[in-house]
């Protein structure tokens, strides 16, 4: 932000500045301060000023929610700007670059809610079968979440019910006695149509080839953690679920870090509460970002 001052007709008129950009052009907003200001009454409407242009900056650069309205030619526009500026481009992983990921988005994944199994501890029980001594639900997930990964690798369906079900219940099969199923009747656990259609299900198949991987992946997820169907574990599912997305369209896996998971609340806060998109997507870009490094490891 910055200060800007006009002579005009022997006053001199203040103004607060941003610039930001949007879809590739740079963009301007200024908020009027008043003239002839001296210091103190300047310092004042200069602090005001400042909480509004972040709010019209950040009202300006939301994605909508394409569960909820179509998004414009400009957002989609913008969407493929920030995944070239980040290149995010179709790889094929190694199975050494499997091993890294999957331990990685197995440790955080599982950290992320709470679970007292180590990074290191985890690639013991993957590897060598080494149990830490830590609750046997925990090492019990460790083992399901990675077999989940591979499950995601192989699948040829996107997006299911008996597809989150599956997931669920490979995750939880030997740590949850309601694995593979949803809350019990009389708690709305699936949104649907007249029809009993599910209506995120559908919204997917309608709407897979008009936008990009990750709108369909973010939205899913953003969705899933909405929806909230099973009595535990809906994290961990909506995070494979984002990556199975990911996978059908040849893009590599992302994995949110437990270093990010402030950041990862927030972003599903934003789409809640504002049905915006966008920090999901950039945090998504983040992600990719780390793993390329990880991926650079040897």
């Amino acid at each position: 932000m910055h200060l800007e001052i006009r002579g005009e007709k022997g006053a001199k008129k203040y103004y607060l500045a941003y610039s930001y950009r949007k879809a590739g052009k740079v963009r301007k907003l200024r908020v009027y301060l008043g003239a002839n200001l001296g210091g103190t009454e300047l310092a004042k409407r200069r602090k005001v000023a400042e909480a509004e242009l972040l709010q019209r900056a950040s009202a300006s650069r939301m994605f909508g929610d394409p569960f909820e309205t179509v998004l414009t030619k400009t957002e989609i526009g913008e969407l493929k700007a920030l995944e070239a500026k980040a290149n995010v481009r179709v790889i094929h992983l190694l199975e050494d670059d499997w091993k890294k990921f999957t331990k990685a988005f197995t440790y955080d994944t599982n950290a992320i809610e709470g679970s007292s199994v180590e990074s290191k501890e985890v690639g013991e029980i993957l590897e060598k079968g080494k149990w830490p001594d830590k609750p046997k639900a925990d090492i019990s997930e460790t083992y399901g979440v990675a077999k989940a990964i591979g499950f995601v690798r192989k699948t040829k369906e996107h997006l299911s019910l008996d597809l989150i079900l599956d997931l669920h219940r490979i995750v939880f099969e030997n740590s949850k006695h309601y694995a593979g199923r949803f809350r019990e009747r009389g708690i709305e656990v699936v949104v649907t149509d007249g029809r009993g259609n599910v209506e995120l299900v559908r919204w997917y198949e309608k709407n897979k080839r008009k936008y990009p991987p990750l709108v369909l992946a973010a939205v899913v997820h953003n969705q899933f953690e909405n929806i909230h169907p099973f009595q535990d574990g809906n994290g961990r599912v909506g995070r494979l679920l984002l990556n199975n997305i990911l996978l059908k369209y040849g893009l590599p896996p992302i994995n949110i870090e437990l270093k990010n998971r402030g950041e990862y609340y927030a972003a599903l806060q934003a789409y809640e509460n504002q049905h915006n998109l966008r920090p999901t997507v950039e945090l998504m870009l983040k992600e990719y970002r780390s793993l390329k490094k990880l991926l650079r490891k040897r």
